[in-house]
Formats: structure tokens, sequence, C-alpha cells
């Protein structure tokens, strides 16, 4: 569907923001990932986000590596600078790319498989250089593309689709960030909007790498072996003239509940997840009581949403290196490369 152009007439009652642009100047191509897919109501919140914060799109890069949540960049700011890079890789040409000019707004938008598997060491790195960029993580605990194995992030003792269940312990991202000296840390749900898109703009005016962890159902990789309604159920019992998969249109999951409470929100294979949303008196800039809190409520089978942790003095990766002020792009050549002289002055110093 992507050869299908969105219609640029906008309606002219559209309500504009601070630079004078409508919602609709947010958006990107049509959506090509299945219906009722959680990452779709990200790209949602991301939109959202970007128009309230009146960011001009041409002013913001955005990165992804190899998933489906990393085709999600294609559906908002489509005159955003993007770049899709190999499997796991982001990380490393998000900082190559805001290292030659920090002027830019920086969005990379990962899969569990995306970051905790093959690019876990990649994103290690750029936590670790507290990267100025706002990290999406789009978490569904399956490798949707390549037919719904279990990833990193999968519960210890959760099923597959044909029945497995997993033996290893999940990777939790955000426990990872929070270890690693993450300067901004926080988890949300697909489906709560009202949470999700205040976490993405303060994710935004962050300066540092800000670690969003959102929680988004697969539609597709729920239904599990013993269901009459699975796909491998209809085949065992009926005569097919051809082998074909169909997706059927799911509706979003989205639940509302106030700070400090417990929400439970059944998943579209009958399965319930419990969403605990921290307290208006919770302190974000306790590192090591935000830890013991995660992990309690994971001991409580709940998953922990809302801003977990934000440093007070965060540094980012151009303050911590004492580079010139302005982008790399616009220092002159001469500047950059200052000759053979110049290069043995220096190494004269290491001699």
């Amino acid at each position: 569907m992507t050869f299908i152009a969105k219609p640029k007439v906008h309606h002219p009652s559209l309500q504009k923001n601070e630079i004078g642009l409508t919602r609709r100047d947010y958006e990107g191509s049509i959506t090509t990932l299945c219906a009722g897919c959680g990452h779709d109501s990200i790209t949602a919140a991301v939109i959202q986000a970007f128009w309230e914060l009146s960011i001009p799109p041409h002013r913001v890069a955005k990165l992804s590596g190899i998933g489906c949540s990393s085709k999600t960049p294609a559906y908002f700011l489509r005159e955003a600078h993007g770049f899709n890079s190999v499997h796991g890789r982001m990380p490393a040409v998000a900082t190559g790319a805001n290292a030659a000019n920090s002027d830019l707004t920086y969005i990379g938008v990962s899969g569990d498989g995306d970051s905790l598997s093959i690019g876990l060491g990649q994103m290690c790195h750029a936590i670790r250089r507290n990267l100025n960029m706002l990290y999406v993580l789009e978490n569904n605990g399956v490798y949707g593309l390549t037919k719904g194995q279990f990833s990193a992030s999968a519960d210890k003792g959760s099923t597959a689709k044909k029945g497995e269940a997993n033996t290893m312990e999940a990777i939790d991202s955000v426990l990872l960030a929070l270890t690693l000296g993450a300067t901004f840390v926080a988890r949300s749900f697909s489906g709560d909007k009202a949470q999700l898109v205040p976490i993405i703009k303060a994710g935004l005016a962050h300066k540092g790498f800000a670690f969003i962890d959102v929680i988004s159902p697969c539609v597709t990789f729920n239904d599990h072996e013993g269901s009459t309604k699975s796909y491998a159920y209809t085949r065992d019992h009926s005569v097919s003239v051809v082998q074909a998969d169909f997706v059927p249109p799911a509706e979003e999951i989205t639940t509302e509940y106030d700070e400090g409470t417990v929400q439970n929100v059944m998943l579209h294979d009958g399965e319930w997840v419990r969403l605990r949303k921290i307290a208006k008196d919770y302190d974000p800039t306790n590192r090591d009581a935000a830890y013991a809190y995660i992990r309690d409520r994971q001991r409580a089978g709940e998953v922990l949403t809302g801003l977990l942790y934000i440093s007070t003095d965060s540094r980012d990766m151009h303050d911590q290196s004492d580079t010139v002020p302005r982008p790399l792009i616009d220092v002159p050549y001469a500047q950059l490369c200052p000759g053979s002289a110049e290069l043995d002055k220096l190494q004269k110093n290491f001699r």
C-alpha cells in the first residue's frame, strides 16, 4: 500500500501549531503493518508529540534498523531526513550523524530483536556515550518479520505461536538502560496515548540519551497452537485450494488509568498484562530506587509504566568530548583539515 499516496488536501479549519503546521504535516506514508498493530499507535503518538512541540520536520533525523518496528519511521514526518540501517546498527549510524550535525533532532525507532539481540552492543555504547537522541524501543516479544520466534525480551514461561514455552530469562531493556547509566528512562504502553505522548515530548526535550520502552502487542503471532481460531487449526480442518495466510483486522488495544493504580489489559490472544502507572510522589531522580521499584513490581507480576528515571546532570556526547559548539558540517575544511604541519605539532605532544 506504500504506492498509495495520502491526499495532500487539508481541511482549512485544521488546527495549526506555533510554526503554522497541522498534524497532517507530520504524517508519513500509509502504514503496511497489520491492522491493530501497536506500532501504529506509537506512530500516532510520535506525530502528536512532534506537532505539539512545533518541531520543524525538516530539522529532524529519523533512523531505524530492521524489523516491523523499523518500518514505522516511514509513517511519520515525511519531510524529515531518514536512514534505514542494517540489522542492529542504527545506534552507530545515529552516533555518526549526531557527531557531524548536532543541530538536528534525532529519533531512533527499534524493536526488541533489533536492539536486544543483534544490536545489543550498539545500543549499550549509545547509552554509554549519552548520545543526544530519543530512542524508542517498540517491544512485542517476538520476531514479527520472521514468523514470531521468541525475542530476547520474551518472558520466561511465555508460549510462542506453535505452543512451545520460552525457557530463557528475558532481557529487561529498562533495567539494562538504568544499569548502563542512561540519563532518561521510561516505559509505556502503545494503547495509553495519554501517557505516551507526554513521555515522548519529555524525551525529545531531554539533552542526552532518552530511552523509552513501549509495550506494543503483536496481533499476528498471538494465535497460539490449541486455539480453534488459529491458522494451523483452520488448515487442519478444511480443504484448501491455496496455501495462504490472512491476518484478520483487529482493533488496537487502548486503556486509561490513574497514577499509582494497576490496570489489567487483555491482549488479542486472551492473555492479560498488568500495567502499573507510577504514583505522583514517585522520585524519578533516584536511579537505585527506580531499579529496586521496577524489580519489586516485576515480582508482583506487574509492568511499571511512566517516567522511571531522569538525570538532573546530563552531559551528552558533545559535552563529554568537548567538541566545537557548531556542527562539524558547518566548520570550514581548512579548520577540519589544517594540514600536516599542525598534525606534526600535535604528534610531538605524544612523543
